[in-house]
């Protein structure tokens, strides 16, 4: 099995059932573009979610990539999948959230996770860059 991609692939559809569940609310709202200034609308939490998710799967999934080429350690691929958990935790703690304007336990845990394990990643890499050949 090749872990990176099971976990791009997740990333990947975090990315566009996020916009599919976009489509569907701005679908019930009768909105086709834009979204309501208030934080607690259903459509505005599925367009930050889904932007926010947007933001970061790129990244994270060459991330993934590169780290998958340089090691195969299997703290690693802990350390990817907890990554994407993160990133499916963030989204469904937008999601849930009553309010986007307030923190909610879900969303926070899913940022920091997100924080710490990709800073984990990218020191990694650092380090792995920089050591003699």
């Amino acid at each position: 099995m090749n872990f990176a991609a099971l976990c791009i692939a997740c990333l990947g559809l975090l990315v566009f059932a996020g916009g599919f569940y976009v489509s569907l609310c701005r679908d019930k709202e009768k909105r086709v573009e834009g979204y309501p200034e208030d934080p607690s609308n259903r459509l505005h939490k599925a367009v930050r979610a889904h932007a926010n998710a947007v933001e970061y799967a790129p990244f994270i999934a060459v991330l993934i990539v590169v780290v998958a080429q340089v090691s195969t350690a299997t703290w690693l691929l802990w350390v990817m999948a907890l990554l994407v958990v993160a990133r499916y935790l963030h989204f469904a703690g937008m999601i849930l959230s009553p309010t986007i304007a307030q923190p909610y336990p879900l969303r926070f845990v899913g940022a920091l996770s997100t924080y710490v394990l990709g800073i984990t990643l990218c020191v990694y890499l650092l380090f792995k860059s920089l050591a003699p050949l």
